[in-house]
C-alpha cells in the first residue's frame, strides 16, 4: 500500500506542472520514436531487398558479352558478341551446382493488335528462362521444346502489355503482330513489378529464342548462336560465389583465353549487388539507432535536472511529510516513481509517433512497413531504465534531507 500511495503522491506531483512534464519528456519521446523508426526502416529495406531478390530470381548470375574497342574508344557491355548457346549448354553440362540454365536475346519493337498498339521489350528465350527467373504463368502455358526447335510463332505476355492491347478482354489465343509478323498468345505472366533501377519488369514479351532469331530480331550481332545473355540460376544461395568462379573459368577455357588475358565476357552477381545494399541500409539504420539512443540519455539527463529542480521547489513540504511520519524510503520511492513515470509517458507517446512515423514513411516511399515488436519492447524497457538511472539521484538526495533544515528552508 506505502509504494500504491507514492504512486499517486508522484501523480498528482507531476499534474500541478503538466507543461514542464510534458517538455522533460521530450527527449525520451523523440529517442523512443526514432528508434523504433530506425529500425522498422532497416527491417524494411531487407524486406524490400528480398522481394527485389525474388523479382530478379534467387541465387542468380547473368553471364554478357564483352566490349569491343573503336577508334580507340571502349564501347559499352554487349558490343563484341562473345557468348552463345554453345556456352549455356555447357555451362549447364558440366558444373554440377547449377540447377538450370537459359540463354535469351533481347531487342523492341512495336505489337499491333487491332487499332491498338505498344512499344515495348521483345525477349527471345528458352523454356527454362522462367524456371531461372522464378517467374510464373498467370493463365495459359509456356513454350514447348517443339515450338522453341521449330520457331514457332507464339508469344508470353507481360501484364503492361496485356494491360495495353487488351483492356477488358481476354488474349488468350488472339493473334497480335510482332515487325509484322503475326504470333498467337499462348499464355500471360504474373506480375514482377520493377527492377532496382526502376525498369518495369511486365513490359515485355517472350517469344522462343528461335523465332526471335529467325524472323524478328535477327542480324548480325545475334546471328547464328550468339545470344545477349545468359542466366545462371544455383541450386542454393551458399553456391553463387562458387558457381560464378566456375562459369568464369569454364567460359575462359572454351573462348581460349589465355592467363593474364582479360575477360571477354561479364558475370554480374545480382544477389551480391542487392545483398551489399542491404548491408548499407542496415548500417545506416544502426548508425541513425545509435544517435537516437543519444537522444534517450539527453532525455534522462533533462529529466534528472528537472527532478533536482523538484527537489530544491519541494524542500519545505519534504520536511513537512517526515515530520508527520513519512520515512526516507517513502520520499525515495515519491521521487523515484515521479522519474519513472515521466520516462514511461514519453515512451509511449513515443512508440505512437514512432508506429506513426514508420508507416508514414512506408506509405510515401512505397516502402515495405515492417514494425518489429523487439524493437518497440525494448526501445520502451531504455526508456523505463532511464528514469530509474536518472532519477535515482535526486529522489536519494530528497530521501536524504534533515526534516528540520527542511523545514527552515525558503
Amino acid at each position: 500500500m506505502i509504494g500504491l500511495d507514492s504512486a499517486f503522491d508522484a501523480l498528482r506531483s507531476l499534474r500541478v506542472n503538466v507543461l514542464r512534464s510534458v517538455l522533460t519528456t521530450l527527449g525520451i519521446i523523440i529517442g523512443v520514436a526514432a528508434v523504433i523508426i530506425m529500425v522498422s526502416v532497416g527491417a524494411g529495406a531487407e524486406a524490400r531487398v528480398a522481394e527485389l531478390i525474388r523479382s530478379l530470381g534467387s541465387n542468380l548470375i547473368i553471364v554478357l558479352p564483352g566490349t569491343s574497342t573503336a577508334g580507340g574508344v571502349r564501347l559499352g557491355r554487349g558490343t563484341r558478341p562473345t557468348i552463345s548457346e554453345d556456352d549455356a549448354g555447357a555451362i549447364q553440362r558440366e558444373i554440377p551446382s547449377v540447377q538450370a540454365v537459359a540463354a535469351s536475346v533481347r531487342g523492341s519493337g512495336q505489337v499491333v493488335f487491332g487499332n491498338l498498339n505498344w512499344s515495348t521489350l521483345i525477349e527471345g528465350v528458352t523454356p527454362e528462362y522462367l524456371e531461372v527467373r522464378e517467374w510464373e504463368i498467370a493463365t495459359g502455358r509456356t513454350f514447348t521444346p517443339e515450338e522453341v526447335r521449330g520457331a514457332g510463332k507464339v508469344v508470353l505476355l507481360g501484364e503492361t502489355v496485356v494491360e495495353s492491347l487488351f483492356p477488358g478482354e481476354d488474349p488468350l489465343g488472339q493473334i497480335i503482330r510482332i515487325k509484322r509478323v503475326p504470333f498467337r498468345v499462348i499464355g500471360m505472366l504474373k506480375g514482377n513489378g520493377q527492377t532496382p533501377g526502376g525498369r518495369d519488369q511486365d513490359d515485355v514479351i517472350f517469344i522462343p529464342l528461335s523465332t526471335a532469331k529467325k524472323r524478328v530480331l535477327g542480324g548480325r550481332r545475334i546471328s547464328g548462336k550468339l545470344v545477349d545473355s545468359i542466366f545462371v540460376k544455383a541450386r542454393t544461395s551458399e553456391l553463387v560465389s562458387e558457381v560464378e568462379e566456375q562459369v568464369r573459368s569454364l567460359l575462359r577455357q572454351r573462348h581460349r583465353l589465355r592467363p593474364g588475358q582479360d575477360d571477354d565476357f561479364f558475370i554480374r552477381n545480382l544477389s551480391q549487388i542487392l545483398e551489399t545494399r542491404a548491408e548499407s541500409s542496415r548500417a545506416m539504420a544502426l548508425l541513425l539507432a545509435a544517435v537516437a539512443s543519444v537522444s534517450l540519455v539527453v532525455g534522462g539527463i533533462g529529466i534528472m535536472n528537472i527532478m533536482l529542480v523538484s527537489v530544491t521547489e519541494r524542500t519545505r513540504e519534504i520536511g513537512l511529510r517526515m515530520a508527520v511520519g513519512a520515512k526516507s524510503g517513502d520520499i525515495l520511492a515519491q521521487f523515484l516513481i515521479e522519474a519513472v513515470t515521466l520516462s514511461l509517458i514519453g515512451g509511449l507517446i513515443g512508440i505512437v509517433l514512432g508506429v506513426g512515423g514508420s508507416v508514414a514513411i512506408a506509405i510515401a516511399g512505397d516502402w515495405p512497413m515492417v514494425i518489429e515488436i523487439d524493437a518497440v519492447i525494448l526501445a520502451f524497457s531504455f526508456s523505463a531504465a532511464v528514469g530509474v538511472f536518472f532519477g535515482f539521484y535526486p529522489a536519494r538526495k530528497a530521501a536524504r534531507l534533515d526534516p528540520i533544515e527542511a523545514l527552515r528552508y525558503e
